[in-house]
């Protein structure tokens, strides 16, 4: 899903979300951003092993 996103894109989201929310709510959004993630690639992989199992 990200393999294309580089460091460059990455430079420019971050500069784009600290204009967007500033620098305090930063943590808290990458905090929750990462759980999403995470959760997300769990339930992905519970769903491919019921597919392939």
């Amino acid at each position: 899903m990200f393999n294309s996103i580089g460091i460059p894109e990455l430079l420019i989201i971050l500069v784009i979300a600290l204009v967007i929310f500033g620098p305090a709510k930063l943590p808290e959004i990458g905090r929750a951003f990462g759980k999403t993630i995470k959760e997300f690639k769990k339930e992905a992989t519970e769903i491919q092993k019921e597919i392939s199992g």
